[in-house]
């Protein structure tokens, strides 16, 4: 099995300097599809599956191929390990760079095309009318992937609504897991648009829940539809 050191940070980052050998794959063009309208998928929509195939096999992604994606804590890192799971390839892996003491480049490696063939899940992502449709159901846990003054409603830098979908846990994506979400019967996580919040996703499969599912929308596209109810301050 070969090894594919993939850079998930914003381009200019890569080139100022990378691990040796890294590819790119760009976090607003590759890893989601610009949003033209964040009401309708959130802020980064996840990109179109046969696409992204594409640009792994472009990058010399393939069956046999270990990925280890890299980020400096933003969580795009998580982003693409779990877009390669989304896509059916589970050997992948994620590395925080700042942890990383040897030599940079900036060269960027010529590689050769891998053939990638998506084989797309359907059990892994929950959207917005299930969880709308849901919101009094006890075996349901949401868990809010954001830091806690922005899941209590005290701020909101982003979007234009602040607050939590009703009954949603916070589960910040910087911190340790709480410790009873693993008791959860079914466990969907959110964050603002669906990238902070792939990291607990990875968390929560790392310590066996691989049923835990991603809100790709997230509180972006959440709060901007009128008729989704929102709750602010502590938890009740």
């Amino acid at each position: 099995m070969s090894v594919r050191l993939v850079d998930c940070r914003p381009r200019e980052a890569y080139e100022a300097g990378h691990l040796p050998g890294a590819v790119h794959l760009d976090p607003e063009t590759e890893l989601s599809t610009p949003a033209e309208n964040p009401a309708v998928g959130g802020r980064h929509p996840l990109p179109d599956p046969h696409a992204l195939a594409a640009v792994l096999a472009r990058v010399g992604v393939g069956p046999q191929t270990f990925v280890l994606a890299y980020d400096d804590g933003s969580g795009w890192a998580a982003r693409c390990w779990w877009l390669l799971r989304h896509l059916g390839h589970d050997a992948a892996g994620t590395l925080d760079v700042r942890s990383y003491e040897g030599p940079f480049s900036t060269e960027e490696p010529r590689v050769e095309r891998a053939p990638f063939h998506a084989r797309v899940r359907d059990d892994d992502l929950a959207e917005k009318a299930e969880l709308l449709a849901r919101l009094d159901d006890p075996q349901l846990v949401l868990l809010d992937a954001r830091a806690p003054e922005r899941w209590r409603g005290d701020t909101e830098p982003l979007d234009p609504v602040a607050g939590r979908i009703p009954g949603a846990r916070n589960a910040y994506f910087a911190e340790p897991l709480p410790d009873d979400v693993l008791d959860a019967p079914e466990l969907v996580v959110y964050c603002g648009s669906g990238v902070s919040a792939a990291p607990v996703v990875q968390r929560l499969v790392l310590a066996g829940r691989d049923d835990a599912r991603l809100y790709p929308g997230s509180f972006s596209e959440w709060c901007r539809d009128p008729s989704t109810p929102i709750e602010k301050g502590p938890a009740t």
